[in-house]
């Protein structure tokens, strides 16, 4: 009989090996330590914490070939503590004041210390990856992972540098250029989690490369996901109100009706993205004008292809443990909700 794992377990393994690293190093330090666990959302008071999903892909990726996840924890705290990093830049890049239902750190610290807050989950993210030698991995394979992680990190600023740009500039973004961020903004560090996982797990090049396939595909299909929440999603189904139109994103949806719209409706799209705080009619209005041009169909059925493709890619992918195949299977059958 297979043994169920526990995707609950998996995470709450995680977020001990964490707080080995954000638990403090003396009196004097003590509340950047307090900064970064709250953050996390690891400061012991109740809230969200986050899904934890890049993790817990890893340890499924992990597990799927190799059997028990432990051996992967510090890999999986590395890949969270990267994550949250660039969350805490991108709060105060975007001035964002609220995360995980809770008042984005900068709004309670301040700006300089906020990005030193960050800085520090930067640096922990690559100390966790050292516990990698301690466990007994071959430093060929550790010095592997930092140099996936370094490209990761890169491919993460150079994806928040086409954000802002856009944001900056009215021609900055076309549906093009849009799949080129998300692609190093989400699906980069995504595909990174799981290929993280299968190189701890083995040698096998075309394994890893069929796992880092499988988690780019996945993580594109869970952005254009959240584009289409983002704009149609029911709120008691998401927590969250709809809320894109009101705030002038320009999600893949938005980019494909300025590409694609009649020219009447372009138009009018225009004029209603340049209003300062449009009414509840005016967005009803433009996301009637995204369904005649069919960027609701389109966005669905472009997500419905990458989860297809990530599918595909975890089929090929030879896997051994059918528990931790199946988590991840579920996982991608998730993605596409909207």
């Amino acid at each position: 009989m297979i043994a169920r794992i526990d995707p609950a377990a998996l995470i709450a393994d995680t977020e001990r090996e964490i707080l080995r690293l954000v638990s403090g190093h003396g009196e004097s330090t003590r509340p950047l330590y307090e900064m970064v666990r709250y953050h996390l959302g690891l400061d012991g008071a109740a809230g969200n914490t986050g899904k934890r999903l890049r993790p817990l892909l890893g340890l499924l990726a992990y597990a799927s070939i190799a059997g028990d996840h432990r051996p992967a924890l510090p890999g999986a705290a590395a890949v969270e503590l990267g994550h949250n990093f660039s969350l805490v830049h991108d709060d105060i890049e975007d001035h964002d004041v609220e995360r995980r239902h809770r008042a984005a750190l900068w709004t309670i610290y301040g700006i300089p210390q906020a990005i030193n807050a960050g800085d520090t989950l930067f640096v922990l993210s690559r100390m966790a990856l050292h516990r990698l030698t301690e466990l007994g991995f071959p430093d060929a394979k550790v010095l592997a992972l930092m140099r996936l992680y370094d490209e990761t990190c890169l491919a993460l600023c150079e994806g928040q540098f086409i954000d802002i740009w856009a944001a900056e500039n009215d021609d900055g973004m076309s549906v093009e250029r849009y799949f080129e961020m998300v692609g190093k903004k989400t699906a980069a560090l995504i595909a990174a989690s799981v290929q993280a996982g299968a190189m701890l797990a083995t040698d096998d090049e075309r394994v890893i490369a069929r796992y880092r396939a499988f988690g780019w595909a996945l993580g594109i299909a869970f952005q254009l996901n959240d584009d289409l929440l983002g704009i149609w999603g029911a709120e008691p189904l998401t927590g969250k109100e709809p809320s894109d139109l009101a705030k002038h994103k320009k999600t893949l949806p938005v980019l494909y009706a300025f590409e694609h719209a009649e020219p009447a409706d372009r138009e009018r799209l225009s004029a209603l993205f340049g209003t300062r705080e449009p009414a509840a009619g005016q967005i009803e209005e433009a996301r009637a004008i995204l369904e005649r041009c069919g960027a609701r169909e389109y966005t669905r059925a472009t997500a419905r292809r990458y989860r297809d493709d990530a599918l595909a890619a975890l089929t090929s992918g030879g896997t051994l443990d059918v528990e931790a195949r199946a988590r991840l299977e579920e996982i991608i059958l998730s993605a596409i909700s909207a």
